[in-house]
């Protein structure tokens, strides 16, 4: 099933190629706008990809609910309540899967005045509902990226900003859940900025309490996996020294 839906994903990965050059890092977004325009060209392109999504996608979801080896490492596995979420805050559809109501598109003009949402979320809290809600969020996504195409207005793709020295915060929902910025500048240029990603709430609140009843190393694999963790992005690491026995941690600039 994974390669499967890992096939599906190359076509989101040409399209974005398409649009910015790049496939992962695209680099596209900037101050004020983004880098290139894009035409008719680019949005049939996009969305004939899209169709071929789809066309896919529904199997996919299909065999992943009704597949019993499935229920056996999903359904019951890996369980965080409502409760333990909101105190490991949890976020993003692993939040959602335990039923917090909470996405920060909802709180964005853009979404809020110019798209059709409803944040999808469940309440099982177990590897199973998130999965599946992440399954559901992949149609809603595709769905948003319609209505933008639909709705693409005429005119500049950029608007100049002077930029004034001082301290900012920004919060978004990235695809793993919320990501706050933290930047201070001298003007034009950056002076430090912090980035607070989603996945550090998230590990933590695997370790906490999605494992703690996890009886097998197999549903230990699959309960961790289940939390979407990008390790890149928590940007630190535990040391062990195995002579002592003494842990450390350490983020990016003092690995060495």
């Amino acid at each position: 099933l994974f390669m499967h839906v890992l096939a599906l994903r190359e076509y989101a990965m040409d399209s974005l190629e398409l649009l910015t050059g790049n496939r992962v890092n695209l680099g596209w977004n900037v101050v004020g706008g983004v880098r290139m325009d894009a035409d008719e060209r680019h949005f049939n392109a996009i969305l004939e990809n899209l169709k071929k999504i789809e066309d896919g996608f529904d199997r996919h979801i299909a065999l992943f609910e009704e597949a019993p080896i499935v229920a056996l490492r999903a359904k019951g596995v890996g369980v965080m309540t409502k409760e333990e979420a909101i105190k490991g805050h949890a976020v993003g559809p692993i939040g959602r899967a335990s039923g917090l109501k909470h996405d920060l598109r909802e709180e964005h003009y853009t979404y809020r005045d110019y798209f059709d949402f409803k944040p999808i979320w469940r309440k099982e809290g177990d590897n199973y509902a998130r999965t599946l809600n992440r399954f559901y969020e992949v149609e809603q996504s595709i769905d948003l990226v319609k209505q933008a195409i639909e709705n693409m207005p005429k005119g500049d793709i950029r608007t100049p900003v002077d930029i004034p020295s001082g301290y900012g915060e920004w919060r978004n929902e990235a695809p793993r859940g919320e990501v706050r910025y933290m930047a201070e500048t001298n003007g034009d240029l950056i002076k430090r900025i912090s980035i607070r990603t989603p996945s550090i709430m998230n590990i933590d609140s695997c370790a906490k309490y999605m494992l703690k009843d996890v009886a097998t190393v197999a549903d230990a694999v699959s309960t961790y996996a289940s939390s979407d963790p990008c390790i890149a992005c928590t940007e630190r690491v535990a040391i062990t020294d195995v002579g002592t026995g003494k842990s450390t941690v350490k983020d990016f600039f003092e690995v060495k």
